[in-house]
């Protein structure tokens, strides 16, 4: 850039000495650099935007219209706010930060063209005279870069409860096991017990038994141990189900890829859930797409996600509410939704709702939607959310109309 404006001043200080034909050569020779440098600008991946001292863009790369989702004949002259709104430009504007060559940094979140996370890099422009004139930006697409490193901190924490979720299965597996052997053997026994001492009638309670009772029968007793017995049981399965719902989430299985309907995965989730859903007295409704498209996924993965998600609704929604799960294809895949009309989440959790072990729920594990949010992940998909606080809450599983396919490298010999 030096010799750049070295050249310029000394054109300047020269230019009432040029005759026609040498302002003719340093025009074309602006013009060759001109056009250059608006090649190299358009080669960066990354946005490059003028910003003048009212706010409007008056100049941009490709990259920047791509990012911004403007057609590039819209762009310019178009009012940075609308176009960055998360950026408070007027408040940049008015304080002195980014001047006297210093840079400044944000970052922040997009939702359109697309959702992104974004960076920005501003510098103030500023005349001889220290009048504000505009900002030069950088606009750099940092989403894949933090994507990496959320992944990045998640398999870290992965593999720490991995190592967790190893030591928590030998320590309670194996005594729940012993417990439960035990429960059958006692289960045997009872059955035993209820047989011999079905017609004996009423026998006396032990010793010690207030006498101003009825004393128990056999019979009565029998039936109190075995109900306890059904309880245990109970308890003892819904521990083990969080075992292995908490290894799965630790340890999930490679999809194993088919061609399939995504209609026929909320039909058969539908039909496992629908008696617990009448029995709550809530309504379950399906809209599916007719004509929805077929893709490649693991069906046995989809509708587990699918399951815990209306599992979730059902526990949010009250007597009387409305499910609703849907399906339907856009431009960039498929997607399957689970809407209900339940309390809605609050704004300060909806960031939280996918932690390890976090949950709003009294009963609630936090694993389901760590469950749920690996599998889509696994399917190269993502997870929308969106809540209103009474009104209910939507969970919208996206899905890319193929598998990720590996890249094979192309042989360099003929056969």
């Amino acid at each position: 850039m030096a010799a750049k404006t070295k050249f310029l001043d000394r054109v300047l200080d020269h230019l009432e000495r040029l005759d026609p034909k040498g302002i003719e050569a340093v025009v074309q020779r602006f013009a060759r650099e001109t056009e250059l440098l608006e090649t190299l600008f358009n080669l960066m991946e990354d946005g490059a935007l003028v910003v003048d001292e009212k706010g409007r863009i008056t100049y941009f790369n490709m990259a920047a219209a791509r990012l911004t989702g403007f057609q590039a004949s819209n762009l310019e002259g178009q009012d940075i706010d609308r176009v960055f709104p998360h950026a408070d430009w007027k408040a940049l504007s008015e304080s002195r930060e980014g001047s006297g060559g210093r840079i400044i940094h944000r970052e922040f979140e997009v939702s359109f063209p697309r959702p992104r996370f974004l960076r920005f890099h501003a510098a103030r422009l500023e005349s001889e005279s220290d009048r504000f004139r505009g900002f030069a930006l950088i606009i750099h697409d940092a989403t894949e870069a933090r994507n990496r490193t959320l992944e990045a901190v998640e398999l870290e924490r992965s593999q720490a409860l991995e190592l967790f979720a190893a030591s928590v299965a030998h320590e309670i597996g194996n005594p729940l096991n012993a417990i439960d052997l035990r429960m059958q053997l006692m289960e045997r026994d009872l059955l035993k017990m209820r047989r011999a001492f079905a017609d004996h009638g009423a026998i006396e309670a032990v010793d010690g038994e207030s006498s101003e009772r009825r004393p128990m029968t056999v019979l009565e007793r029998v039936e109190r141990l075995e109900e306890s017995v059904r309880v245990a049981k109970s308890e003892i399965l819904r521990l083990d189900h969080f075992i292995t719902e908490f290894l799965q989430a630790l340890r999930p299985s490679q999809p194993k890829w088919a061609e399939g309907s995504l209609n026929g995965v909320a039909r058969s989730a539908v039909e496992v859930l629908l008696p617990e859903v009448e029995n709550r007295g809530q309504k379950l409704r399906l809209q599916l797409e007719p004509q929805l498209p077929e893709s490649i996924f693991d069906a046995g993965q989809i509708q587990q996600a699918l399951v815990n998600l209306m599992k979730n609704a059902m526990q949010a929604t009250s007597k009387g509410g409305t499910l609703t799960v849907s399906t339907a294809s856009r431009s960039e895949g498929i997607w399957i939704e689970v809407a209900d009309t339940g309390t809605g989440i609050p704004p300060e959790q909806l960031n939280r709702l996918f932690e390890p072990f976090y949950t709003t729920k009294k009963s609630g594990t936090g694993i389901g939607l760590m469950l749920v949010q690996r599998i889509v992940r696994a399917h190269s998909g993502r997870i929308d959310v969106d809540s209103v606080l009474g009104e209910g809450s939507r969970f919208r599983l996206w899905l890319p109309f193929d598998s990720p396919k590996p890249r094979l490298l192309e042989s360099d010999t003929e056969p």
